[in-house]
């Protein structure tokens, strides 16, 4: 499926979602290659590598959950569904796309209430659904074990989180900070999802068949070469 945004809203957050996903790969094969010569050309190593790459697989994994909601890339089992009428399948597919929507809303709410105590800031109360604020400890002077932080950074989030005092290691505010952006990009598409199929624009909202279509490549090719 080819994913066209039907507003500058939605380009946009199509264009930082895209760059941010091409960014972290070449970033992760910048940092690993680097690592391998370091270690295996030079007997070093960069000690901040691992963590700075298992960061930077986090949110790969995290952005690309709602980039495959995006493409309707996520697998789905609908064997049943097929065998049902249209406008069965759209109410199911409404039914299902609504489900997405609150499972997408208490993740957000549970990577709100994660992050929030790293900036100083409250997390929700209520065990599912948001009910209010409740006063917690700051959490925003924990910092990272390998990742030194930046000197430019420094001053802006020392004074802004830490009370002025200077981090020595990145604050931990800045890589758990994908938490609620990837949980709130990931409602988002569903959202979105949710709309296409009420339009009428797709039934479901999984809708990728990719196990089938590389039998049925293979099945091709096979006959081919027969």
């Amino acid at each position: 499926m080819h994913y066209q945004p039907r507003s500058a809203l939605g380009r946009a957050i199509n264009t930082i979602e895209e760059t941010l996903i091409a960014v972290i790969l070449g970033l992760m094969t910048l940092i690993t290659f680097a690592n391998v010569i370091a270690r295996y050309g030079f007997n070093s190593n960069i000690l901040w590598a691992l963590e700075m790459t298992s960061f930077l697989f986090a949110w790969l994994v995290l952005l690309g959950a709602s980039y495959g909601v995006k493409v309707t890339a996520h697998l789905g089992v609908d064997a049943v569904v097929n065998m049902l009428g249209h406008g069965a399948r759209r109410i199911l597919g409404l039914i299902a796309a609504g489900l997405c929507v609150v499972y997408a809303f208490l993740l957000l709410k549970g990577g709100w209430d994660y992050w929030a105590p790293f900036v100083d800031l409250q997390p929700t109360s209520g065990r599912f659904f948001p009910t209010g604020f409740e006063s917690v400890r700051g959490q925003a002077w924990y910092e990272v074990n390998d990742i030194d932080m930046p000197a430019f950074l420094n001053p802006l989030f020392s004074n802004i989180f830490n009370y002025g005092e200077p981090y020595e290691k990145l604050p931990r505010l800045i890589p758990y900070a994908i938490l609620p952006f990837s949980m709130a990009l990931l409602l988002w598409r569903f959202i979105e999802a949710f709309l296409r199929v009420w339009r009428g624009d797709q039934e479901m909202i999984i809708a990728s068949h990719e196990a089938e279509e590389l039998v049925e490549e293979a099945a091709a090719k096979a006959d081919k070469d027969g």
